[in-house]
């Protein structure tokens, strides 16, 4: 992956957690309604993928150490 800058990385890492939280109040939503685990168990495969995603981005703001 090549270098990003900073202020971009960290701005797409605000866009994956707004979006996780809204996965995670349509997943809150989707528990009262047993008919629809199929979408439920869709949403919560997308937050596992968005909250990967947030933790290698992260990752990428942190500066690494000589070794």
């Amino acid at each position: 992956m090549e270098a990003l800058d900073p202020s971009t990385v960290a701005e797409r890492i605000a866009e994956l957690r707004r979006e996780h939280r809204g996965l995670d109040e349509r997943i809150q939503q989707l528990a009262a309604n047993p008919d629809d685990e199929l979408e439920s168990k869709r949403l919560k495969k997308r937050k596992l993928q968005l909250k990967d995603c947030i933790a290698r981005l992260e990752s990428l703001l942190i500066p690494d150490q000589p070794a």
